[in-house]
């Protein structure tokens, strides 16, 4: 750890001893979950980030369903079906800030690549004339109520809901992903440099 690393770290633990703990909630829609592995690559600041969050609703702590309001709710996916629809709903209620994380979040990503092609011929070629169908030997859709209906086309979260913040990347830096966190926790501007801010 360099001195000022060690100096940001001293500074922040003083700020926390002061403040209480916010809540925070996670979720993936339509996209890789590779967000999610960002935020896990911020390595040993997760031991930092526990002094600073507590965890409300995420696959981080397997909490399947909120139990208070949350101050940041992150989102990664965009919205590919009705379900992903419902839960992006239910976090813009129950997230006092909400963060799209990652292309997909902000524009589809590689899911919308479907966007131009109509939906019968993307659940035909997956189902019935795709060259992994062999055993859907009676040509069956997939027509379970339980299933979520697939939509006309691939949404960014913020064309559902109203999206606070944006940050970018496919996956997004871990280091932009700590330095937004550690902003919006303590109020602090939020620290940019050009290396971990990406596009693709």
């Amino acid at each position: 750890m360099t001195k000022s690393q060690s100096a940001v770290k001293l500074k922040l633990t003083r700020k926390i001893k002061t403040m209480n703990k916010k809540v925070i909630a996670t979720t993936s829609l339509a996209g890789c979950f590779g967000c999610h592995m960002s935020i896990l690559d911020i390595d040993e600041r997760i031991l930092d980030l526990i002094e600073l969050v507590e965890f409300n609703k995420s696959p981080i702590d397997d909490i399947k369903k909120f139990t208070k309001q949350v101050d940041i709710g992150i989102i990664e996916g965009g919205c590919c079906n009705s379900e992903n629809v419902e839960v992006l709903k239910y976090f813009r209620e129950n997230c006092n800030i909400l963060i799209s994380l990652g292309e997909c979040a902000i524009m589809g990503g590689l899911p919308a690549l479907r966007n131009g092609i109509p939906i019968e011929e993307c659940l035909k070629e997956a189902y019935l004339d795709g060259p992994t169908v062999g055993l859907n030997k009676e040509k069956i859709l997939p027509n379970d109520d339980e299933l979520p209906m697939l939509l006309d086309n691939v949404f960014p979260c913020h064309e559902v809901v109203k999206i606070d913040y944006f940050l970018p990347g496919c996956p997004p830096h871990a280091d932009l992903i700590w330095n937004a966190l550690v902003a919006l926790i303590t109020g602090n501007e939020m620290d940019l440099p050009y290396e971990v801010v990406k596009f693709d």
